[in-house]
């Protein structure tokens, strides 16, 4: 019997559980700002979280994919990878980023039309030495693998819009 996969909203809270429970390195959540659910044959299995992007990014048209996290479904994350993205679409956002850590392929973030974008600094995110706020220690610190997919609200790309033809 094959799979049946089938896309169904999410609240951010109940996102947050179910990636607490399945993400492998990653459990916690900050910044949530819309998710999506996969249940294959009913069965809630999968679930992606779109999160605020950095200060300097809000108002740009930009998000982040805080967690994709998939429990045991073949195809899953490419699925909410792309739906996520197409909803992301909808509400006029522009930029999909994520990032994962050095030694994990990237497979579904292609399959679902990101960019690899090459390997960030890594380093820490506390800033409380230079007078900003304190934040917790990143279990992850070293340098992360950067993605992108550009999104074009309204279906055309932005450097098609406003032509005549």
């Amino acid at each position: 019997m094959s799979e049946r996969l089938r896309l169904r909203s999410l609240t951010g809270r109940a996102a947050e559980r179910l990636v607490k429970q399945w993400h492998r390195h990653l459990p916690d959540i900050q910044g949530k700002l819309f998710a999506v659910g996969l249940e294959v044959n009913g069965e809630l299995c999968g679930v992606a979280v779109a999160g605020n992007p950095p200060r300097v990014w809000q108002g740009t048209g930009r998000f982040v994919i805080s967690r994709v996290a998939v429990n045991n479904t073949k195809n899953g994350c490419t699925k909410l990878y792309g739906a996520i993205c197409r909803a992301a679409e909808a509400l006029g956002y522009e930029e999909a980023w994520t990032y994962t850590l050095p030694h994990e392929p990237g497979t579904s973030l292609l399959a679902a039309g990101f960019v690899d974008m090459g390997m960030t600094s890594g380093g820490e995110h506390d800033r409380s030495k230079t007078g900003g706020r304190y934040r917790r220690p990143a279990r992850h610190a070293e340098p992360k693998r950067r993605w992108v997919r550009k999104l074009y609200p309204n279906g055309a790309p932005a450097s098609a819009e406003g032509k005549e033809e």
